[in-house]
């Protein structure tokens, strides 16, 4: 009985430290950005990614023909990382990801799952408990891989955002910083104990900083957006444009572009700006600590938005550029408004 006890205590130590920083992370976001649904499921990616890599390292060590220490030092980290900032590649690419605070959550939650199945399969590959190991494993390794996965997707999302774009060199230097991130870890420069007291001290520090960043950030782009987004439409629902830039650069388009190309662009904007100010709206209600009820318009919403999309085609979106530019972040929003 007291064996079974034991052997409860080191698996608990080896999944809760890092379930239990994930959920202060959630916690943490007065914006909610990320919800509990999609955390459990990203949790479950990273345990899937995690069951990959149980297969694929040990293939990896028969053909590199290197010795396991070498290989968790050189060549895991990078085909670890690398498995997970796939996910977040994709997330990002797909306009999934909208702030730090929500690629720091995307991020960890990743690791998290990969550390928690990973910590699964060594516990059953060791065979016997020990305190201290699980400790090191739990509050050590495991903290690592969801710091290490969070700082990628955190520093791809700036690369991205700075550069409005999302080719694959910004996705680069995130990646490079997890791997260095996790093969010092793993070479064991400092004492086990030491490494996992310096990322308790070190980790919680870099989160405070990213969520402070992030807050006023979206604060920021909260109040300036809903501002401009609302006077825009108000000038489009009154017809003056006369003396707006918008009515200028129209009379230009209408040289261009047949008359019910232009119809459709300016219907476009509407609807853009519309469902802007409603997403905005929702994560202000969220950071009051409401729950906005769901749009049942908001699925046809999309349907217009895309034909609308469509009919004017790619030299008319890139028209409306000058006046009407969508940012990674102003798509982002309808997937978060789509996403209720």
């Amino acid at each position: 009985m007291a064996n079974l006890t034991l052997y409860a205590i080191c698996l608990v130590l080896g999944i809760l430290p890092v379930v239990a920083f994930l959920l202060s992370l959630v916690l943490l976001d007065s914006y909610k950005l990320v919800r509990l649904r999609q955390v459990l499921g990203l949790l479950a990616i990273g345990g899937v990614i995690a069951g990959i890599s149980a297969f694929l390292n040990p293939a990896l060590i028969d053909l590199l023909g290197i010795s396991a220490a070498d290989y968790r030092r050189y060549v895991g980290p990078p085909v670890e990382e690398l498995l997970k900032g796939l996910v977040i590649a994709l997330a990002i690419g797909g306009r999934r990801i909208g702030f730090l605070v929500d690629a720091a959550v995307w991020g960890f939650a990743i690791g998290a799952g990969f550390a928690a199945v990973e910590n699964v399969h060594y516990f059953v590959v060791l065979g016997e408990p020990n305190i201290t190991v699980w400790l090191i494993r739990g509050f050590g390794t495991a903290i690592m891989h969801g710091g290490a996965t969070s700082l990628m997707a955190v520093a791809s999302q700036m690369m991205t955002e700075r550069h409005d774009s999302i080719a694959p060199q910004w996705f680069v230097p995130g990646y490079l910083l997890a791997t260095a991130v996790h093969s010092f870890f793993n070479h064991f420069v400092l004492s086990p104990r030491l490494s996992t007291l310096l990322l308790l001290v070190v980790l919680p520090y870099l989160f405070v900083l990213v969520f402070r960043a992030s807050e006023k950030a979206t604060h920021s782009w909260l109040s300036a957006g809903f501002d401009s987004d609302q006077e825009l439409l108000e000038v489009i629902r009154k017809g003056e444009f006369t003396e707006s830039r918008l009515g200028t650069y129209l009379d230009n388009l209408k040289r261009q572009f047949p008359p019910e190309v232009v119809a459709d662009m300016l219907c476009l904007i509407r609807l853009h700006l519309e469902l802007s100010i409603r997403a905005k709206g929702v994560l202000l209600m969220k950071k009051a600590g409401f729950d906005a009820p769901a749009d049942p318009e908001v699925d046809a919403r999309f349907q217009e938005l895309k034909y609308l999309e469509q009919s004017i085609g790619v030299t008319g979106r890139l028209a409306l550029a000058p006046i009407f530019s969508m940012s990674s972040r102003d798509l982002w929003q309808f997937h978060t408004l789509g996403r209720r």
